[in-house]
C-alpha cells in the first residue's frame, strides 16, 4: 500500500475540517444544512454557500488523487453537492405556483421563500413572517447551478426541471427593477420590512443569466432540448443599474460589505475595473474593523444597544449604533478569495493572518470562523468615543457555515490544491477583461421593388424582403411571441416567459427556428400603437441610439446585425424620394461610421458567417415534457396541415404562433411577379383548408399584434386596402386655399340645437360629411366623444361607424400629413399609450430616479417610486393631467424620452434624484415663449406641434445644461400647420458669453395663469393647459360650444401660458440668462455636487431648516448617513414643496452659504433656521441697494407670488451685486448672534 503524499495528508486534514463543520449537520433525506443546532430551517444563501468546499473538496481529491480511495471520496464528496443542490430544487418545485405569480405581479407575498424546513422541504413562516424576498439567493443557487453542471455534476435529470430552471431564470431576470429585502433579509436598514432595489441582488442576477444562457443543464450527454437561454437585453439592464449604482449598495445603503461577493468572487458581474477598486477601497476604508467588516454604517444586528425584544428600530434610535456595528470576520474570506482572483499575494496575505488572528481554535485543532465580534455592554462609550480601540467578543453561530467554508476554500485555492479556473469553469473572472471594438452589420431592406428602385437611383443597392430568401425577415413582437413559448410546461402549471418586447440585443442575432433562418427587425420600427414611429426623424434618431448602444453593451460572440426595413412611410409625401433625415442616414452608415460605431453595410447573406446565431430548439416540434419529435422537413409541396407547432398548444396565443410559423414557413418562396394571383390565391385557400380553424396568416398576425403584415410577407395576396369609411378627407394633391371652402353652416346658426335647446349630436355628426378641414373634424368628434362616448354610432355611413372609427381614420390621415398637435390630441382621445411606458418608468426608477406627474403643488403632483403595471400608470398620469389629454399624452412621451436618454447618457441625471414631469412640460413651454417672443398661447401651440424627434431634442438641450436657441424656421409651411422650429446649440467660435446664451430677452418670471376662456383663432391648434391654476372650477364644468366665426366649430381653450412682455428698449441678450439657468436647475431639481452631504452636516448644528413652513429636522441624521440616496429624496421633498423653480433655486443657494457654516468651529448655530427669512433679507438688501443706484420702479418689479425682486433672480450668483453676495450678508446677520466674536467678517 502506497504512503501519503504530504498534499494528500493536508487534503485529508480539511476533509475531516469540512466534515466536522458542515457535512456532518447535513440531512440524510432532504440533503439540507440546517443554521445551526438550535436553528433548524435551512437557508438557501448559506446551503449554497456551505457547499461550496465540499465541491472544492471533492475537484481537489480528483485532481490530486494519489489512490483509489481518493477517487471515491471525491465521488462521494461531489454526490453530497448534487443532494443539496436537488434538495433546494425540491424546496422551489413545490413552491412552483409563486413563481408563476412571481413573473407577474412582482409582489413580497408571491416570492419563493427564503428559507425551508431542513427535514422536509417544506415551508416554515407564512409569506408575510419573513423577509422571503429576496433575489440574490435564488440567484446564488442558479449560479452555483450552472459552475457546477460546466464542471461536470449532473444536478438536473428531467425535462420538467429544465423548465423549471428556466422559470427561475424569468423570475430573477428583472431583478434591475425589483425591491426585495437583500441578502440580510431586513429590506431598509430601519428593519420595518420596507424592501429596496439592492445592487447585491441585481449583481448575483446578472451573473446567473450570463452564467446559464445556452448551458445545457444534462451536461455533455444532453441534446438541444435542454440547453436554457437567457436574453441579452435583460443582462444589461442589470449592468447599466449596477454601474450607476454602485459603490452604494441601496437607497438605505451608502455602503454595503455584502457588494464583495459581486464585484469579486462568485459573481463578477461588474465589468469596469475602476468602479471594482472604487467599491471595495469604500468597503475596505467605511466598514473595516479589527475583526472583519461591518455589514453597513449604524447595522444594530447583535450590538449591545439593540432591544432584543422587537425587530424593528425607530428612525431616530439608528444613530445609537453608529461606531459600534459588530464586525464580520466573513467578508475577510470574500477578500482573500478576491486577492487570489486578481493574483495579489500581499492582499491574501494580509487577510490571512488577520484571519487566523480572530479564528476559535477549538481542542482537535480544527479553526472555527464566528459569525460576528460584538462590542462588550461595559465597553460602549469606550469604542464610541475611540473606535476600533476595545477588545471585542465573539457572538452569533460558531462556525458561521458560509464563512467557514469561504475559508476552506480560500485555504484550498492558495495552497495550490486547486487553480481558480477549476472553481470558476464558466470563465467569470475574466468579466473585467478589457473587450475589443464591436462592429455593427446594418443590413437595409426595401420593402418592394419600388423602393429598392428609388435607393438605387440615390446609389444605394438593397435587397427586398422577397430577395433574402430563404432568410425570413420578421417584427420584433414574433420573437416576443416565440420567447413567450420557451419554458412553457402545462403539467407544472408554468406558462414560459411574460410576454414583453424584446431589445436591440435581442433582435441583432441570427436565429434558427426549425430548421429555418430568421432575423428580425429592432424593436423601435414596430410601434403600432404610438405615434413616435410617424416621424422619421425619430426613426433615425432611435436607430442612431440603439447602434450606440450595440456597440457600447454587445458581449456575445460574433457581431450584432442590425435589419433595418425602408418602408412606404419613409418616402417623401409624394412618394417620389427618400425622406432626407432617413436618406443622409443611409449615407452615413455606407461611410461606416454612425452614432460613434464602426458600421459594415451590406446583405443579410453576407453577414451570415460574421454574425451571432442563436438557436432556439425549444419549437423544434418537442412536446413539453414529452420526448415526441417531428423530423420531416417543412417543404412548399408536402405540408401536414397540423404542423410541427400544433401539438404545443396551450392556449389561444399559443395557437395563433403555432399556425403563423406554420403558413410562413409553408409559403417560404416568394412569390414572381410574372405567375398569376389566382394560382397564389388557389394555394393559399388549399392550406388553409388543412388547418383546423381555416385561419388566415394575416389574422394570425394581427393576433400576434403584427400590424404591418404587408412588410414581412412577400405574397401580394395580403396587399389589400383597408376600407374606407369616406370621411371628406383632404387630398394632398390639391392646394390647401382650394380645401378649405366656405362651408353652407351659416355662421349665425351655431351648433345644431334640438327644440330643448340642447346640442342635437345626431346632426352634429352630419356637418363631418361637409367638414374639410382635419381641425374641424377633430373639434366635433371630441364633442361627441366629451358627450356621447367613444362607441356611440353617428350612423354616418350606415351602421356601425362609431366615433372611435372616425378618430382612427382621422389620426391616420392626420399622420400622413405629420400634423403633430392633432396627431397628439387625437391619440389621447384614443387612449393610445406608449407601449414600453412601464419599462420607460421601470427604467428612470430603477436608476434610483423619482418620478413626479403633473403640475406642482402636491396634491395634484403624483410622485411614483416603485414600477406600477401599464394601466394603473396610465391612469395615474391621467389623474395627474387633470384628464387634460394634451398633458397626459406629453407625459407619456417626454418619460420614454427620458428613459432612451437615461439608458445611453446616464451622467445627464447626476445630483438628480426626482424627476419632475409636469415641470419639465412647463419649463419646455417657458423657454419657446422667451426664444420665440410668443405669448403663452403660442408657445404652448409650438410646443404641441413640435415632431417627436424635436421634442426630445428641446428636452435633451433642457437636460444637458448647455445654452442652446431656439427659432422658427423659415420655411414656409401649409396653412393649418405650425411653423416648424429649429433646436440648436449655439456656438462658441466668434461670440461673447452673452450672445452664445442664444435665448430671447426676458422682462421677468412667467406668471402663475389667469384663467382665460378665450375663443381662439380658428387656424390655430387646441391650447395645452401647462400652468397652475387659481381654481379647478373650469375643468370641471360641461364644456360650452360657441359658435365661431365662419362656421367652424372651436373648444374653449382651458388655460394657457401668460409669459409677461420684455423690456422695452432692453437690447442685452444676458438679460434673463440667470434667471433661465434657475427655472430650469429649479424644474430638473438639479444642485451643486455634494451639496447633500452639506446640508447633512448643518443639520447637525441645528435644529433644522425650515423652508416655507416646511421643517427638515436635525433628528434627521440620527437615521440616515450623508451619502444615503434616501437622505437626498428626503431633502429634495423638502425643497419640492416650492412650486416656483427659481424660488427653489434661490433657496438652494441660501442653503449652500449656509452649509459653509459647517466647517466654523461652533457647537450649533441655534435652533430651527428659516431660509426663506435669509431670502427675503438678501433680497431686501438687494432692493435697497439697487434704489440707492437709482433704479427705477419698474425694473425693481417684485414677484407677487414670492415678494422677491425679479431681478435678483436674474442675478449672477457672483460679482458685488451677485446673488451669493447678498445671501451670504444675509446669513451672517441672521446667525451673527450665534458665532464667536471675530470669527466672521462680512466683506
Amino acid at each position: 500500500m502506497r504512503s501519503r503524499s504530504n498534499s494528500g495528508v493536508k487534503l485529508d486534514n480539511y476533509a475531516r475540517m469540512v466534515h466536522q463543520t458542515i457535512l456532518r449537520h447535513q440531512d440524510p433525506v432532504t440533503g439540507l444544512l440546517p443554521g445551526s443546532p438550535d436553528q433548524p430551517h435551512a437557508w438557501v444563501r448559506d446551503n449554497v454557500y456551505s457547499i461550496l468546499s465540499v465541491w472544492a473538496l471533492s475537484l481537489a481529491y480528483r485532481k490530486n488523487a494519489d489512490r483509489d480511495e481518493d477517487k471515491a471520496k471525491a465521488y462521494e464528496l461531489e454526490q453530497s453537492v448534487v443532494k443539496l443542490m436537488r434538495g433546494i430544487l425540491q424546496c422551489i418545485m413545490r413552491q412552483l405556483d409563486k413563481v408563476e405569480k412571481f413573473k407577474y405581479s412582482r409582489s413580497t407575498s408571491d416570492s419563493l421563500h427564503a428559507k425551508y424546513s431542513t427535514m422536509t422541504c417544506a415551508t416554515v413562516v407564512g409569506d408575510d413572517q419573513w423577509g422571503h424576498l429576496q433575489v440574490d439567493a435564488t440567484s446564488l443557487f442558479l449560479l452555483f447551478l450552472a459552475q457546477m453542471t460546466a464542471s461536470g455534476l449532473h444536478i438536473i435529470y428531467t425535462q420538467d426541471e429544465v423548465d423549471v430552471v428556466q422559470n427561475l431564470m424569468f423570475y430573477i431576470e428583472a431583478a434591475y427593477k425589483v425591491a426585495d429585502y437583500g441578502m440580510w433579509e431586513r429590506g431598509d436598514k430601519t428593519n420595518q420590512g420596507i424592501t429596496e432595489i439592492n445592487a447585491s441582488s441585481i449583481g448575483m442576477a446578472k451573473a446567473a443569466l450570463e452564467a446559464l444562457d445556452d448551458l445545457n443543464l444534462f451536461g455533455a450527454k444532453g441534446g438541444p432540448g435542454s440547453v436554457v437561454h437567457a436574453l441579452a437585453d435583460d443582462i444589461q439592464h442589470c449592468q447599466s443599474i449596477l454601474t450607476s449604482m454602485l459603490p452604494r449598495a441601496s437607497i438605505s445603503k451608502e455602503v454595503d460589505a455584502g457588494v464583495l461577493a459581486i464585484i469579486s468572487y462568485p459573481a463578477f458581474a461588474v465589468e469596469d475595473m475602476g468602479i471594482v477598486n472604487m467599491t471595495k477601497e469604500e468597503i475596505i476604508s467605511k466598514l473595516q474593523g479589527r475583526y472583519g467588516c461591518c455589514r453597513f454604517l449604524r447595522d444594530g444586528h447583535k450590538t449591545p444597544k439593540e432591544d432584543p425584544n422587537r425587530l424593528y428600530y425607530e428612525s431616530a434610535e439608528l444613530k445609537l449604533f453608529e461606531n459600534i456595528e459588530c464586525e464580520w470576520p466573513l467578508f475577510w474570506t470574500y477578500l482573500i478569495l478576491d486577492g487570489i482572483f486578481i493574483n495579489s499575494p500581499e492582499q491574501v496575505q494580509e487577510y490571512q493572518e488577520a484571519l487566523e488572528g480572530i479564528l476559535i481554535k477549538q481542542k482537535d485543532g480544527i479553526r472555527l470562523v464566528p459569525e460576528l465580534y460584538s462590542v462588550p455592554p461595559e465597553k460602549v462609550e469606550e469604542e464610541c468615543v475611540n473606535p476600533h480601540s476595545v477588545e471585542r467578543i465573539p457572538m452569533g453561530k460558531c462556525p458561521l457555515k458560509w464563512g467557514q467554508s469561504l475559508y476552506i476554500l480560500g485555504n484550498l485555492l492558495s495552497e495550490g490544491f486547486l487553480a481558480p479556473g477549476e472553481i470558476d469553469p464558466l470563465n467569470r473572472r475574466f468579466s473585467t477583461i478589457l473587450k475589443p471594438d464591436v462592429v455593427v452589420q446594418v443590413s437595409v431592406l426595401a420593402e418592394s421593388e419600388e423602393i429598392k428602385e428609388l435607393l438605387l437611383k440615390n446609389s444605394i443597392d438593397v435587397e427586398t424582403v422577397a430577395d433574402i430568401h430563404p432568410i425570413h425577415v420578421q417584427p420584433s413582437r414574433v420573437l416576443s411571441h416565440i420567447y413567450a413559448r420557451l419554458g412553457r410546461n402545462p403539467r407544472l402549471g408554468l406558462t414560459g416567459r411574460p410576454y414583453r418586447r424584446i431589445g436591440v440585443l435581442g433582435t441583432s442575432k441570427f436565429y434558427i427556428i426549425r430548421n429555418t433562418m430568421f432575423t428580425f427587425t429592432p424593436e423601435f420600427i414596430d410601434h403600432q400603437q404610438f405615434y413616435l414611429a410617424l416621424d422619421n426623424k425619430m426613426i433615425v434618431e432611435m436607430l442612431r441610439t440603439e447602434i450606440a448602444y450595440l456597440s457600447s453593451r454587445w458581449r456575445m460572440t460574433g457581431r450584432p446585425t442590425v435589419t433595418f426595413p425602408i418602408s412606404q412611410s419613409m418616402l417623401t409625401e409624394d412618394h417620389s424620394d427618400l425622406d432626407p433625415a432617413v436618406l443622409a442616414t443611409l449615407k452615413k452608415l455606407q461611410d461606416g461610421y454612425y452614432g460613434g460605431a464602426r458600421i459594415q453595410t451590406g446583405k443579410l447573406s453576407e453577414f451570415l458567417t460574421t454574425s451571432c446565431c442563436a438557436h432556439l430548439s425549444f419549437l423544434d416540434g418537442k412536446g413539453s415534457g414529452s420526448m415526441s419529435r417531428h423530423e420531416e422537413a417543412y417543404d412548399d409541396d408536402e405540408l401536414d396541415g397540423d404542423g410541427y407547432v400544433h401539438e404545443l398548444r396551450c392556449d389561444d396565443e399559443a395557437d395563433d404562433l403555432a399556425q403563423y410559423l406554420d403558413h410562413l414557413l409553408a409559403h417560404a418562396a416568394p412569390k414572381k411577379a410574372k405567375q398569376p394571383a389566382a394560382g397564389g390565391l388557389g394555394r393559399f385557400k388549399a392550406v388553409a383548408t388543412k388547418t383546423k380553424e381555416m385561419v388566415t396568416l394575416k389574422n394570425k398576425a394581427q393576433n400576434l399584434d403584427v400590424h404591418d403584415v404587408n412588410m414581412y410577407l412577400s405574397n401580394k395576396l395580403f396587399r389589400s386596402r383597408q376600407p374606407s369609411l369616406n370621411l371628406n378627407l383632404p387630398d394632398k394633391s390639391v392646394p390647401e386655399e382650394t380645401q378649405v371652402p366656405e362651408l353652407s353652416v351659416p355662421t349665425d346658426s351655431g351648433i345644431p340645437r334640438d327644440a330643448s335647446g340642447a346640442i342635437d349630436h345626431s346632426a352634429l355628426a352630419l356637418l363631418l360629411k361637409d367638414m374639410q378641414s382635419l381641425q374641424d373634424q377633430a373639434d366635433i368628434l371630441h364633442i361627441l366623444f366629451k358627450d356621447k362616448g367613444m362607441d356611440w354610432d353617428t350612423r354616418l355611413h350606415g351602421k356601425g361607424t362609431t366615433v372611435r372609427s372616425l378618430l382612427t381614420v382621422l389620426y391616420e390621415k392626420a399622420g400622413e400629413l405629420k400634423h403633430w398637435s392633432l396627431i397628439r390630441m387625437i391619440s389621447g382621445m384614443l387612449k393610445k399609450k406608449v407601449e414600453e411606458l412601464d419599462s420607460a418608468c421601470s427604467d428612470l426608477l430603477a436608476h434610483q430616479k423619482h418620478l413626479t406627474v403633473g403640475l406642482p403643488p402636491e396634491p395634484r403632483e403624483k410622485t411614483i417610486t416603485a414600477p406600477i403595471p401599464p394601466d394603473q400608470l396610465s391612469a395615474l398620469i391621467d389623474e395627474a393631467s387633470d384628464n387634460n389629454i394634451s398633458v397626459a399624452i406629453l407625459t407619456q412621451e417626454i418619460m420614454v424620452y427620458l428613459a432612451m436618454s437615461i439608458r445611453t447618457q446616464p451622467s445627464l441625471f447626476s445630483e438628480m434624484f426626482r424627476l419632475r414631469i409636469g415641470l419639465i412640460i412647463q419649463v419646455m413651454a417657458t423657454e419657446l415663449a422667451q426664444s420665440l417672443n410668443c405669448s403663452g398661447e403660442e408657445a404652448t401651440e409650438s410646443l404641441m406641434s413640435l415632431s417627436p424627434s424635436e421634442l426630445k431634442n428641446l428636452l435633451h438641450h433642457i437636460l444637458s445644461g448647455k445654452e442652446f436657441g431656439v427659432q422658427r424656421s423659415v420655411r414656409e409651411l401649409d396653412d393649418g400647420v405650425s411653423p416648424a422650429i429649429s433646436i440648436h446649440q449655439i456656438g462658441y467660435a466668434g461670440t461673447t458669453k452673452s450672445e452664445r446664451a442664444g435665448i430671447s430677452k426676458l422682462k421677468s418670471d412667467m406668471k402663475m395663469a389667469e384663467h382665460r376662456l378665450s375663443l381662439t383663432d380658428p387656424f390655430k391648434e387646441p391650447r395645452l393647459s401647462l400652468t397652475d391654476p387659481v381654481t379647478e372650477s373650469i375643468r370641471s364644468q360641461s364644456l360650452e360650444i360657441e359658435n365661431i366665426e365662419s362656421g367652424r366649430y372651436r373648444l374653449p381653450s382651458i388655460e394657457s401660458l401668460d409669459i409677461p412682455e420684455s423690456i422695452p428698449g432692453v437690447k442685452d441678450t444676458r438679460h434673463g440668462q440667470w434667471l433661465r439657468r434657475r427655472r430650469l436647475d429649479g424644474a430638473l431639481n438639479r444642485v451643486p455636487v455634494g451639496f447633500y452631504q452639506k446640508v447633512w452636516k448643518i443639520l447637525q448644528k441645528c435644529h433644522g431648516l425650515s423652508i416655507e413652513g416646511f421643517v427638515l429636522p436635525s433628528s434627521t441624521t440620527r437615521e440616515m448617513t450623508p451619502g444615503e440616496i434616501k437622505f437626498s429624496v428626503h431633502v429634495e421633498t423638502v425643497l419640492n414643496r416650492v412650486p416656483q423653480p427659481e424660488y427653489r433655486q434661490l433657496l438652494v443657494e441660501a442653503i449652500l452659504v449656509l452649509t459653509m457654516l459647517a466647517d466654523v468651529d461652533i457647537p450649533n448655530i441655534g435652533s430651527i433656521i428659516h431660509v426663506e427669512k435669509i431670502v427675503h433679507q438678501a433680497n431686501d438688501m438687494f432692493y435697497k441697494d439697487q434704489r440707492d443706484l437709482g433704479a427705477e420702479e419698474h425694473i425693481l418689479e417684485k414677484d407677487p407670488a414670492t415678494g422677491v425682486c425679479k431681478l435678483l433672480y436674474d442675478s449672477a450668483p457672483s460679482g458685488r451685486f451677485g446673488s451669493m453676495t447678498y445671501l451670504t450678508k444675509a446669513v451672517a446677520v441672521y446667525v451673527q448672534d450665534f458665532l464667536p466674536s471675530g470669527s466672521c467678517a462680512v466683506q
